[in-house]
């Protein structure tokens, strides 16, 4: 399971160093809250739903600068891949907490994943639309009669929400299954691509225009947001395992690790290149100036923070859920049935977090925050 089908750039040399993990101190087995055996430490074991890139770099950073450590805590961090699904690598009991998007994890709690989302790193959604100027698709209505791609695997749904809510149905589009990258598009066999704005949309201006000689610039595109329709999903949240978090210790484990994660992410908002220079450090293989762009693209997301980064604004998530429950796929399925128990997400101990992040004098909501300037080069390098 991919949740955007990232990292077109070089996936076969990605793919080989799928097996790397990062430690804080020395490599433990999956914590049970009581485990200290890693030097003193707690381990702690993260899986991530893709492979080492920004847009994981606040946890790349914690780990960089010891703030896991400073808490007490031995994470080590697994990557992702194709065929990981990290909501049921948490189910399993072979990670303590997981980073996944939240209606992907919604259909695996109504399948029975007893998992809760403890901190909703992502307040905003980097899911769009793309297509060429020429092609006059400025809104979800101007998809109607066009060939429209879509990764599919749980990534289509923001895309569903918002043709349906300008009444365009599956059947008046031309839905393409999107390969995981952006030769469709830039073929002309999509008018309208799905890319995230960290990543594929990148790689577009990443790529040279044929007609110029020069590379494409963003006024050659048109852009459909979700954030901007109304139907955007929350993405990239922290996950716990719910049966643990009746035990103190794990509930105490997870304040913390919710606590370094955020300054992680605070130092990645502050030191982009930094956060970006440990990332590709870690074995990612994304260019220097793709990763910097990620770093900065995944920091919007982020920055400013309405209430705080990690905690879960009631609004959004009842969006999400109805997004879950109302819009349908070419199947007629939803991704969930029925609305998800209580325990599918807490605001409890991401708030304890916050509070003590703010008695240290952390800015965990980023009011200031300006995003830099990023200049791609050809193939990201």
């Amino acid at each position: 399971m991919k949740h955007s089908k990232r990292l077109a750039l070089g996936v076969g040399a990605i793919a080989a160093a799928s097996a790397l993990v990062l430690t804080g101190c020395s490599t433990g087995g999956s914590s049970n809250g009581s485990d200290t055996d890693s030097g003193g430490l707690t381990p702690v074991k993260l899986q991530l739903q893709w492979f080492a890139q920004a847009q994981f770099a606040g946890y790349y950073a914690a780990l960089d600068q010891g703030y896991y450590e400073d808490e007490g805590l031995d994470v080590e961090i697994l990557e992702g891949g194709a065929d990981i699904v990290p909501q049921d690598v948490l189910a399993a009991g072979d990670a303590d907490y997981a980073i996944s998007w939240v209606p992907k994890v919604l259909g695996s709690i109504e399948q029975g994943a007893n998992i809760t989302n403890v901190a909703q790193i992502f307040e905003r959604s980097a899911t769009t639309q793309i297509s060429f100027t020429d092609k006059n698709i400025t809104e979800p209505a101007d998809l109607a009669g066009k060939n429209v791609g879509s990764w599919g695997y749980g990534n289509e749904w923001e895309l569903f929400a918002g043709m349906q809510k300008d009444g365009v149905g599956l059947d008046d589009i031309n839905l393409v299954q999107q390969a995981f990258d952006m030769n469709g598009f830039l073929a002309g066999d999509i008018d309208a691509a799905q890319a995230m704005t960290y990543n594929e949309y990148a790689q577009v201006l990443e790529t040279t225009n044929p007609a110029t000689g020069e590379l494409y610039q963003p006024d050659e595109l048109n852009v459909i947001n979700w954030n901007d329709v109304g139907t955007a999903m929350l993405q990239d949240a922290i996950w716990a395992d719910a049966g643990k978090l009746d035990d103190e210790d794990y509930a105490d484990t997870t304040v913390k690790f919710i606590k370094a994660s955020i300054k992680g992410w605070v130092y990645a908002k502050d030191n982009p290149e930094e956060a970006a220079a440990i990332v590709t450090a870690s074995g990612s293989t994304l260019g220097e100036s793709h990763q910097l762009w990620m770093t900065n693209e995944v920091n919007k997301l982020i920055w400013p923070s309405t209430n705080g980064v990690g905690l879960i604004d009631e609004d959004a998530w009842v969006r999400t859920v109805a997004i879950a429950l109302g819009t349908q796929n070419e199947t007629g399925a939803t991704i969930i049935t029925t609305e998800p128990p209580e325990t599918a997400y807490s605001n409890e101990y991401v708030q304890k977090a916050l509070d003590e992040l703010k008695e240290d004098g952390v800015d965990t909501s980023g009011d200031d925050f300006e995003p830099i300037e990023v200049a791609l080069n050809e193939g990201g390098n």
